[in-house]
């Protein structure tokens, strides 16, 4: 079975990171002159000479973002559903060497957690968990799914890795997205970050996009944790994976997230620190080389960033997040998987949107509308 894998390993991180150094302003500019762009050019544009050119970048990107996504913000919520993990992962909360209290949601205290999202205005809604394969598993998400899906137009998940029967079990189920995050494409660390569990297997969680894809999925979200390696070569790799699935698998949507490394339980401090004017420029990056790519901050950004971003290139926020499984409603103490930094509510945040000359959008996705092209007869 052909995987990005086969063309990863073609690829060099330190020769990578060594071009992405020396690309050159000419390079940047020949890069920014073009109606259509690649990973090459994704290259210069994440290059430390290329903020020289980040008020050119940031034009760019509002242009393109404008007229590809009009002026609109997909609002959604995180939902978690349990904190349990089988897994060792050096930077997160719920790893499995942090002794916490583990929770799993029960089917009633879904239905709270439901409700107050539902009272918030929210009708897109990410599904989240810990990596616990014997008790969060296959069976567990179908169960939550079911009770879930009547109350929302759009769900999403980000959960472990799964076999592609399972994706296509999602898939029928009406999971809209899935969300998988390769954490670093470092491979020769990659093991010092995850030295247990299923997780520490990087060639699996590598081609789990792939099994995504095959499945029919209508959207696959990727992203690095920025802050565990260079946040420059990771990203490249990150579009190179991209590059790789919209050429593979057309029908689907993409779209990136860019988790900076957050205070939690037990985490190690970043590998590499990286400031919001480098954010900003990764953002536009992505724009200007991806303008169809969907491109998603959450409330792991502090309030001045995230406001400031929204007229550059966002077409997703999410607001009023809580990272511990029951947290809206149930169990407001429970373990974060990390702290979030903007803590405003979704009003709030929708009513900034709107200041800055932008619609927030509740629902832009309907069940009917797909049963109807895919059943034209209906």
């Amino acid at each position: 079975m052909n995987t990005f894998n086969e063309i990863f390993k073609k690829y060099d991180w330190d020769s990578i990171q060594k071009k992405i150094y020396s690309v050159t302003a000419k390079e940047v500019e020949q890069s920014l002159s073009k109606s259509k762009c690649t990973v090459d050019d994704f290259l210069n544009f994440i290059s430390p000479i290329a903020q020289n050119y980040l008020e050119v970048m940031a034009q760019k990107s509002h242009i393109l973002t404008k007229q590809r996504f009009g002026k609109t913000i997909q609002m959604y919520a995180p939902m978690y559903l349990s904190n349990e993990c089988q897994n060792i992962c050096t930077y997160c909360g719920f790893s499995l060497d942090n002794k916490i209290k583990r929770k799993t949601l029960t089917d009633a205290e879904i239905k709270e957690e439901v409700s107050v999202l539902k009272e918030a205005g929210f009708d897109h809604i990410l599904l989240v968990t810990g990596e616990a394969n014997y008790t969060v598993n296959i069976h567990y998400f179908l169960n939550a799914i079911q009770q879930i899906q009547k109350h929302f137009a759009n769900i999403s998940v980000e959960v472990q890795p799964l076999d592609e029967e399972e994706y296509l079990a999602l898939h029928e189920a009406g999971v809209h997205t899935v969300l998988v995050y390769q954490e670093t494409y470092h491979k020769e660390v990659y093991k010092k970050y995850h030295p247990k569990g299923k997780k520490s297997n990087f060639e699996y969680r590598l081609e789990t996009p792939d099994r995504i894809g095959k499945a029919g999925i209508h959207k696959i979200g990727l992203g690095v944790l920025l802050g565990l390696e260079n946040w420059r070569t990771d990203s490249f790799f990150n579009a190179l994976h991209i590059d790789y699935l919209q050429k593979t698998y057309w029908q689907s949507k993409y779209s990136v997230s860019f988790p900076r490394l957050r205070p939690a339980e037990g985490i190690i401090e970043p590998n590499f620190i990286m400031d919001d004017k480098d954010l900003t420029q990764l953002i536009c990056a992505y724009r200007i080389w991806n303008p169809d790519l969907e491109i998603s901050i959450s409330t792991r950004e502090n309030e001045k960033f995230r406001d400031n971003i929204i007229p550059i290139g966002t077409t997703t926020m999410s607001a009023g997040s809580k990272t511990n499984p029951g947290g809206y409603s149930v169990d407001k103490q429970s373990l974060e998987q990390f702290e979030t930094s903007d803590d405003r509510s979704a009003v709030e945040i929708a009513t900034i949107i709107r200041e800055k000359g932008y619609e927030p959008v509740w629902k832009d996705w309907d069940k009917t509308f797909s049963n109807k092209v895919q059943n034209p007869k209906i």
